[in-house]
């Protein structure tokens, strides 16, 4: 989708003129365009209970968070899906580590894998 985004006319102040009374002034108008690129998300409606106290508590700290308790939910809901996932690509990444690196057969202790 484009959307056409019109700038302030610049007015400079170099007047065309004629001995000392200028007889106009030039403006110029940039357009620009503005390309976004729109995902279409089709959102279902979700109604949960809960305490009103830990909502209450819940919207407060997404407040502090400068978000919003269904933005929050929202995030959630997603890492929840996709923990299963994660977690699979994850161990594939170990694996794949596992077949690559070589240490020449000798074993690490746990002070020496944790060094920096």
């Amino acid at each position: 989708m484009r959307r056409r985004r019109r700038r302030r006319a610049r007015t400079f102040h170099r007047p065309v003129s004629r001995g000392s009374a200028p007889l106009h002034y030039t403006t110029l108008v940039y357009t620009t365009f503005v390309v976004l690129c729109v995902e279409v998300v089709s959102m279902r409606n979700v109604t949960f209970s809960a305490d009103e106290r830990i909502i209450d508590a819940a919207r407060a700290r997404a407040r502090q968070e400068r978000t919003t308790l269904n933005e929050q939910f929202r995030r959630w809901l997603e890492a929840y899906a996709t923990r299963e996932d994660r977690a699979r690509d994850a161990m594939r990444v170990i694996e794949d580590l596992r077949l690559t690196v070589r240490t020449g057969g000798r074993r690490f202790t746990r002070d020496e894998r944790n060094e920096r």
